[in-house]
């Protein structure tokens, strides 16, 4: 039974581990884009860069939203690695912690 329950925490806490592409993109943008069902459907990418980082650096937080248009805030440890990609589509490693994301690699 003990080692029942080792197997199924250690499982549970792999399944919070993953590989994920989308956008580091602003809370601002994606909050109002919510509704959409991806994300493609309101990041246009002509503008999308020159947007998120204008909205940055007026006061919005960091973000990353997956391809299905999940919004998930960047814990504090992760945004150095991440500014460098504001308004890129990236793939990103981590652990996703309810509606927070920390990330380990980002390409």
């Amino acid at each position: 039974m003990k080692k029942l329950l080792a197997l199924l925490t250690l499982s549970s806490i792999a399944a919070l581990a993953g590989e994920w592409t989308g956008y580091i993109s602003d809370e601002k943008c994606a909050s109002a884009s919510a509704k959409a069902k991806t994300a493609a459907e309101w990041i246009k990418p002509a503008a999308f860069e020159s947007c998120v980082k204008k909205c940055v650096k007026e006061g919005s937080a960091v973000v990353f939203v997956t391809e299905d248009n999940h919004l998930y805030k960047i814990d504090a440890g992760s945004m150095e690695k991440v500014m460098p990609s504001l308004g890129h589509k990236v793939v990103v490693t981590g652990k996703i912690d309810g509606g927070t994301i920390v990330i380990d690699s980002v390409k």
